[in-house]
């Protein structure tokens, strides 16, 4: 299922990554979620034979919510609209888990993609494994990184199954998952509180919580178009943590982000303020890929440490105000 708004740019290449499987299109269903487009979306995924359905909530949260109800299929796929599948044998490596294993609940590729020929930001993000470059500091993240030479940070259980890695969670530290080519079983996922808002990491949570720990990653990637220029990032990236706060602030969000090293936090923040930590980063990082990207590294690091910034005076703000005028 996809969840859309204005997404004209990217879902051709989206949809026709898809179209384009080794696996029998009739086993296949499209499920898209419309935001109000106001572009050609919603006549593009018609095109594609997809189901369109409305999203009132406007959220990519809100829109898996509304799919993950009107599905009926066992193994439900979130691709986002800016997501591009790398392989003709995506789908078939993301389901082998779920065949060789019945335990497991859900699959996700190791890897952002890399392109050679995609935008610098785009490349960015691929070669940190992460659209925030924070959570790579903090250790969630849950792709490949090239700053760090491995895809997780976390100590978990881990065993190796050919083609992919058999993952057993725990409630505490979650690596980033949830998002950009999940795969998981629509009879777990529906025990879970999916609905009004899907919230990636959350789901992994209550999933956990629920008795489900086996998880699969897989060695394959998909790329994930994030961002194709630096006002765009600034937009979502301040999207993303206004969301959070927002929803945080309700208690829809459940997973305890507060589990982290603060030590770790202490020297991200150290490596901007310095300059040169962050410097030496991005060579060790140029080192294992080579790319101009790199040298993105500590601006967009400081750039998003900012957007942080700005959003945790403004929610100290509103909780002083609260404290003061006595509002609930």
């Amino acid at each position: 299922m996809i969840p859309t708004r204005n997404s004209e740019k990217t879902l051709k290449r989206c949809v026709d990554s898809i179209l384009n499987q080794d696996y029998p299109r009739t086993k296949m269903n499209f499920i898209i979620v419309d935001a109000f487009s106001s572009d050609k979306t919603v006549e593009l995924a018609k095109a594609f034979g997809a189901v369109v359905l409305p999203n009132p909530r406007v959220t990519g949260e809100a829109g898996k919510a509304i799919g993950v109800k009107a599905s009926n299929d066992e193994i439900l796929a979130f691709v986002d609209s800016d997501n591009v599948l790398v392989s003709r044998n995506w789908l078939m490596k993301m389901i082998e888990p779920f065949i060789r294993n019945e335990k497991i609940v859900a699959s996700e590729p190791i890897y952002y993609g890399y392109g050679s020929n995609e935008g610098i930001i785009i490349r960015y993000c691929s070669l940190i494994g992460a659209d925030d470059p924070l959570s790579v500091y903090l250790g969630f993240y849950g792709r490949y990184s090239y700053l760090t030479g491995r895809w997780m940070d976390i100590s978990l259980p881990i065993s190796a199954q050919g083609s992919y890695c058999e993952l057993t969670l725990n409630s505490g530290l979650i690596p980033t998952m949830g998002a950009n080519g999940f795969l998981v079983r629509a009879s777990a996922l529906k025990r879970t509180k999916y609905y009004p808002y899907l919230f990636d990491i959350d789901i992994i949570y209550d999933l956990i919580d629920l008795g489900y720990t086996k998880f699969a990653r897989v060695e394959t990637s998909i790329f994930h178009l994030y961002a194709s220029t630096f006002s765009q990032y600034m937009r979502k990236t301040h999207r993303r943590i206004r969301d959070y706060y927002k929803y945080h602030g309700t208690g829809v969000r459940r997973y305890p982000w507060t589990r982290f090293d603060k030590m770790r936090l202490v020297r991200f923040i150290s490596g901007i303020v310095f300059f040169f930590p962050l410097v030496k980063d991005s060579i060790q990082g140029y080192k294992r890929k080579p790319d101009k990207a790199w040298f993105l590294h500590w601006f967009i690091c400081a750039l998003t440490a900012s957007i942080y910034g700005t959003r945790e005076v403004v929610s100290g703000f509103y909780l002083l105000r609260k404290l003061v005028l006595g509002i609930k």
